[in-house]
């Protein structure tokens, strides 16, 4: 990558295509199209957003082909050296917009926490994890379309040279939605990168953040916390 790119736009692609230069055999790189304002702005709200000290967030790379530009974080709930459940957020913009999208941004998300056995043969398991991510979402007062996701509950159990470790089970989230863009083409992705954070820690088992959130149900029967 050339030094002088602007580090927040990828081509539709993902790919830095090189093409044959002169007759001296150089290879130049086409220009990149600069960063759209909306995207930018975009992106600065998520580099500023204040959240709760057990959650750290740190950039990412992001996914170069699912749009011409992304931007994408990376989260980890930690309680001392333990981790409780980690999670990445990826921002994708097409100024041109997209049909499946119905609107120029999308937010995708995956989100995954260990459990104990029982928890995870529970039925309600998949609806009531769904239900936290649309919760956390009304919870800040957002509007958003287009939702749609998987829950997924996997178990491994060990044999062998590995018969001494006890069954583990794990559940993810994955999902994606279109944030209402507000003045400027923008959405306020401060604000939803808040009710991802918000649903991360519902996962993980921590309890509410403040007053506002004593009605969230943390997911009982987590398995214990994972040595960093």
């Amino acid at each position: 990558m050339a030094a002088d790119r602007d580090p927040l736009s990828d081509g539709a692609d993902g790919r830095d295509d090189v093409n044959e230069g002169d007759r001296d055999g150089t290879r130049t790189t086409p220009p990149t199209p600069p960063t759209p304002p909306p995207f930018r702005a975009a992106v600065d709200a998520l580099r500023s957003a204040r959240l709760r000290p057990q959650i750290e967030v740190e950039p990412t790379p992001a996914p170069k082909r699912l749009a011409p530009f992304a931007y994408a974080l990376e989260a980890t709930v930690v309680d001392g050296e333990q981790d409780l459940a980690d999670g990445r957020l990826v921002l994708l913009h097409d100024p041109a917009g997209h049909d499946a999208w119905r609107g120029t941004f999308r937010l995708v998300t995956l989100i995954r926490a260990e459990l104990e056995p029982e928890m995870a043969v529970d039925p309600l398991l998949p609806d009531v994890c769904w239900s936290w991510l649309t919760g956390a979402l009304q919870a800040r007062g957002l509007t958003y379309g287009e939702p749609s996701g998987t829950v997924t509950r996997a178990s491994s159990h060990y044999f062998g040279g590995l018969s001494a470790r006890p069954a583990a089970s794990q559940i993810e989230i994955r999902a994606s939605w279109t944030p209402r863009e507000g003045l400027g083409g923008v959405p306020d992705t401060g604000s939803h990168l808040s009710a991802w954070c918000d649903l991360l820690a519902q996962v993980a088992g921590l309890p509410p953040a403040g007053p506002g959130d004593a009605s969230v149900v943390t997911l009982p029967q987590r398995r214990g916390p994972q040595s960093r």
